[in-house]
């Protein structure tokens, strides 16, 4: 119901006002203040839409009181009562906000029509407020989907250079030029801690937090100039793990934690180094940083292991058994030839290994943990017994692709198109088609050509080529009718797909 207070010190022009008014708007409710300081008063417990304020009134005057309202109350509307020769003050009643005034003595009509006008005006910008709140909760959603997609992107996929500018430039966190990651690894059924982890390191201001893959949550995490590295990555560790402690849960909680580097386009090195580091999960301190794990090798070089590691993380990826093979076996050849103990190469090898079942996990392929059955007495023996591993894998891989239905990629791109107006991620296409993230990414980029969300952004231009055609529709409502939530985030779009904006495009189909 809405609200109405009238302000005068004269009981006749109180009633008389409330009577025209009760009579042209009967829903309303209508209260009395006979001066400025019970006016003050009402307003803070009537809470009215509208307030018609006497000017001349013997204590508080009119503007004083609605200048006191305003400041606590700005939603509150005025409409300032006045004689004929208080127009200078009515004057400054409006630069202090007042909505309109009326003149002393005023037709009924003139009073009904002054308060229907602005009462109308309230209820456009309360719709306005909620409809602006609305968009706002919607962009909201629509950042954390944001925030996990670029994530998926920068670990798992090749970014597409149109995009990752604007998301980047979407996303509340501000990314510096040092950044790491850390991979949380969990214990199973503790994926109800997403939320609350994602929480966490919002309060820190400092990550942008990945989608849930299995057991492992990826977080990119921007370094804060006024600490060190270790120390701002120990505080975030052990405030995620604290969610663990507080629910007794610290059994299958671990923290992994990468070098810091330059830019986002090495942050996969980053990542890798995070998956090593939680190797060993049995560590009475729940967190390890990747430069804290000790050399297999004291004779290897460390920018080239590096090198080798990504390198190897790649070809898993892509399937390249061959190289995989290769690789493996030139780092058993290079061990032998530097005379390294065979029980460190078994070792370095094995973790290669169980990174690659690590990797596999991400795309959605299930294998068998690597292990040797027993300890290999030479280095012929290693050999065997890791082919015979990667053989293995390799079966399992290859078992899963053939396990996929020919059409999934055509349902996918069905659902992409259906739905291309919503705010569609990687890992949401995931369950809606039964099939990991980074297996959808992949299986884009080797049967398309094509990245997903390039894919994705062609069908919301296509439909928006076609809503420009119908003059009758503005901009702002063909926005959010293809799926984006912000107009000049769109034309940006727009234009780098087309080269001209929304609005050279439609004057070209008018004709103009």
């Amino acid at each position: 119901m809405r609200k109405l207070l009238i302000v005068d010190d004269e009981p006749i022009e109180r009633d008389g006002m409330q009577a025209i008014l009760h009579k042209a708007y009967p829903e309303l409710d209508i209260k009395q203040a006979k001066n400025g300081k019970i006016a003050v008063e009402m307003a803070a417990e009537f809470k009215p839409d509208l307030i018609l304020m006497d000017i001349m009134m013997p204590g508080m005057n009119g503007l004083e009181a609605v200048e006191q309202i305003s400041e606590d109350h700005p939603s509150i509307k005025f409409v300032m009562v006045t004689a004929f020769d208080m127009f200078d003050y009515a004057r400054q009643a409006i630069k202090l906000g007042v909505k309109d005034y009326l003149l002393k003595p005023s037709k009924a009509s003139e009073i009904v029509a002054t308060v229907g006008k602005v009462l109308k005006q309230s209820e456009i910008e309360q719709h306005s407020l909620a409809t602006s709140k609305f968009q706002q909760e919607s962009m909201q959603n629509a950042l954390t989907l944001v925030e996990t997609d670029v994530v998926t992107q920068l670990l798992f996929d090749h970014v597409h250079e149109v995009h990752i500018d604007m998301l980047v430039e979407m996303l509340e966190i501000r990314s510096t030029n040092e950044k790491f990651v850390m991979v949380i690894l969990l214990p199973s059924g503790a994926e109800k801690y997403y939320s609350q982890i994602k929480e966490k390191v919002r309060q820190t201001g400092s990550g942008w937090v990945g989608a849930l893959y299995g057991r492992q949550l990826p977080i990119i995490v921007f370094r804060e100039p006024d600490k060190s590295f270790r120390s701002q990555a120990i505080f975030l560790a052990n405030e995620i793990l604290s969610i663990a402690r507080k629910f007794n849960l610290q059994e299958g909680w671990f923290v992994g934690i990468g070098n810091v580097c330059d830019a986002l386009e090495q942050i996969r090195q980053s990542y890798q180094e995070s998956l090593i580091a939680t190797m060993d999960t049995t560590l009475a301190v729940k967190y390890r940083f990747y430069s804290d794990v000790p050399a297999l090798s004291a004779i290897s070089d460390g920018k080239e292991a590096k090198q080798l590691e990504k390198q190897f993380f790649e070809q898993i990826r892509l399937g390249q058994w061959e190289q995989v093979h290769l690789t493996v076996m030139g780092l058993i050849h290079r061990y032998e030839n530097e005379g390294a103990l065979l029980l460190q190469t078994q070792q370095r090898v094995l973790e290669l290994l169980w990174i690659t079942t690590r990797v596999m996990s991400e795309m959605g392929i299930e294998t068998e943990a690597p292990f040797y059955s027993f300890q290999a007495q030479d280095y012929r023996q290693l050999r065997a017994e890791t082919e015979h591993l990667i053989g293995r894998m390799k079966q399992s891989y290859e078992e899963h692709y053939d396990r996929v239905e020919v059409d999934k990629i055509h349902q996918i791109k069905q659902y992409i198109f259906d739905h291309s107006h919503e705010d569609i991620s990687l890992d949401a296409l995931g369950r809606k088609v039964d099939l990991s993230p980074i297996y959808i990414s992949k299986m884009f980029k080797e049967k398309l050509g094509i990245n997903y969300i390039d894919f994705l952004t062609e069908c919301r231009i296509e439909k928006a080529k076609k809503l420009l055609s119908n003059p009758e529709k503005s901009l702002k409502e063909i926005t959010f009718e293809v799926g984006y939530h912000e107009p000049n985030y769109f034309s940006k779009v727009f234009k780098k797909m087309c080269s001209v904006s929304p609005k050279e495009y439609r004057n070209s189909l008018l004709g103009k």
